[in-house]
């Protein structure tokens, strides 16, 4: 830290040296006539000799990046946002006063330059500085080139200096813009309608999750911040709108980890007349074709296992999961003491108030969605897990509802919309009573949306997927918090 200090206090030195040399070290206006990834383009295989020859003139602006000192000259490398190339500043082209300016700036500083290409002895393709325009001092130092920043827990905190020294981290984030841009291409063409719906409400639904409580002063009134978009874009099919999709932010109140954030982006969309299984064949699809279109390939590799999104998937029941890969005792199934039994026995915490299908899916997390390494879906979940979905024709004890794995982590989750009000009053009262006995992540009744499922809404099927998860796939990261910009995190205090 009295390092850092003492640096620090160096170059507030060096500030008041450059406004007593008149030199603003702030200024603004200095405009940039190409970027460095636009020289590396056109001029990158120029050999020397037609460099000479053309005399192609630049003006870049970007940080420092890197410095050498060689008294009457420097080299020096610059990064702007699409690429870093190297400057040659000698004494004897920027002139004397332009020089001594030169001198007081360093690493980290943004500067602008205008000057000729050439290629160095040693072949490298460098600009040779003509004019050096200091544009924003930095106080704080770069971390060392060589140690740079590898503390995961500053890296996250400080993404800007994350962004800085650690282009591969640049790179996922630039990825993650293509594959959302990608993502929502995909639903445009389908001629899916992109809509908006309240981030506050007055009750939190569409999900089974812990709600943020806020209140809003004007209305005098209590406001949940949203755990999911469903029940609005449900409203919405109600209303005609027979294909819709959301981008955007949900928020659960619930642990942190490698899986989860408490705010995330999501992809939810719903289709008329569509069912689960169509929505099977619409994600293989986008998957395949995100993934060809953005890393040119369908196989993939996550945490070193090699992934094919190749249509088509497995496809399997939960049931047949938890007998054929964990090799769950079917008895298990049929009654919930031998599945609280059964779970115990695997150190899964059961608390007395769930139900049989949750013990089971609990069972499933632990024991099989692991394996899931290639893509799968699971269907047949447990009514009692599934307030939303509608019962299946044949077994009306499970739904019409899948679940998507990849990497052994769960990436979607659609279903069959259950459109019978009567049937949804009815899951609604079972999650209240869920919640009176304590459990604070079930669903409230939401008498508004039952208003309008009287009105009637056309056969449906809808699905969300994890936009965050996706990006962790395709970036082979390991942490969702390596494809947020800036994750939460406990205080430092703390």
């Amino acid at each position: 830290m009295e390092k850092r200090s003492h640096l620090i206090e160096e170059r507030l030195q060096k500030v008041e040296k450059l406004r007593s040399m008149g030199v603003n070290p702030y200024p603004t206006g200095f405009k940039p006539s190409t970027s460095i990834d636009h020289v590396w383009t056109h001029y990158g295989q120029w050999d020397q000799d037609r460099l000479e020859q053309e005399e192609i003139e630049v003006v870049l602006a970007g940080r420092i990046m890197s410095m050498r000192d060689f008294g009457k000259a420097s080299f020096l490398h610059i990064k702007d946002g699409t690429g870093r190339i190297q400057i040659y500043v000698r004494k004897d082209k920027v002139g004397e006063d332009a020089f001594k300016i030169f001198k007081l700036m360093d690493i980290g500083d943004f500067i602008g330059v205008r000057g000729v290409l050439f290629r160095t002895r040693t072949g490298e393709l460098t600009t040779l500085a003509h004019e050096v325009r200091l544009l924003c001092k930095a106080l704080r130092p770069l971390p060392e080139k060589w140690h740079g920043l590898t503390d995961v827990e500053t890296r996250y905190r400080q993404r800007y200096l994350d962004l800085i020294v650690n282009d591969h981290v640049r790179e996922v984030f630039v990825l993650r813009s293509k594959i959302v841009q990608a993502f929502r291409g995909f639903f445009i063409e389908k001629g899916f309608l992109e809509v908006e719906t309240p981030m506050m409400q007055p009750i939190p639904g569409g999900a089974t999750a812990r709600p943020f409580k806020t209140y809003h002063n004007a209305l005098g009134m209590h406001l949940y911040l949203r755990v999911a978009p469903e029940l609005y874009l449900k409203r919405l099919v109600v209303g005609g709108f027979e294909k819709v999709f959301e981008i955007n932010r949900n928020f659960r109140n619930e642990g942190i980890s490698v899986k989860h954030n408490p705010e995330f982006t999501m992809l939810e969309f719903y289709m008329a007349y569509a069912t689960y299984e169509d929505l099977m064949e619409l994600t293989e699809e986008l998957f395949s074709k995100v993934a060809q279109g953005i890393l040119g390939s369908t196989r993939i590799t996550y945490q070193g296992n090699e992934i094919e999104l190749k249509p088509p998937w497995k496809k399997i029941s939960l049931f047949d999961s938890l007998r054929e890969i964990a090799g769950v005792d079917e008895a298990a199934f049929l009654d919930r003491q031998k599945a609280v039994k059964t779970a115990e026995s695997l150190d899964i915490g059961v608390i007395p108030r769930e139900t049989h299908g949750k013990i089971l899916t609990k069972i499933f997390d632990h024991l099989v969605e692991p394996k899931l390494i290639q893509p799968t879906f699971v269907v047949g979940y447990p009514a009692d897990v599934s307030p939303l979905s509608r019962r299946n024709d044949e077994n009306p004890e499970v739904t019409d509802r899948f679940e998507l794995f990849i990497g052994g982590r769960e990436i979607a989750n659609a279903f069959n919309e259950l459109n019978d009000p009567l049937d949804q009053r009815e899951r609604f009262k079972a999650q209240v009573a869920l919640r009176e006995a304590g459990d604070e992540e079930a669903q409230f009744m939401d008498e508004d949306f039952l208003t309008a499922l009287e009105y009637g809404m056309p056969p449906t099927a809808g699905e969300g997927i994890g936009i965050d998860r996706v990006v962790m796939l395709f970036t082979d990261s390991p942490s969702i918090r390596d494809v947020i910009l800036f994750p939460h995190m406990r205080s430092r205090q703390d």
